[in-house]
């Protein structure tokens, strides 16, 4: 999975904002959690039927992977 990187909520400036560390969160929850190498890049992560972004800029490339998904399903149904 994926999200808003804790270095993207610093050079955001809203570290001091937001309760919690979402990123550290779900890696001491166990999950397998990804990152672009460049802060605010489209990164997205599909795992099975979950597909996550990481920041805004990812919403085109999420909507394309979700889109793949349903598709892939309804595709498996037919057959």
């Amino acid at each position: 999975m994926t999200g808003f990187a804790w270095t993207e909520e610093v050079l955001a400036r809203v570290d001091k904002l937001v309760p919690y560390n979402a990123e550290e969160q779900a890696k001491q929850r166990g999950a397998l959690y990804e990152k672009a190498a460049l802060p605010f890049v489209s990164y997205v992560v599909t795992d099975g039927s979950l597909v996550t972004g990481q920041n805004p800029g990812s919403a085109k490339g999420t909507a394309k992977k979700v889109v793949e998904a349903i598709e892939g399903n309804a595709s498996k149904r037919r057959g």
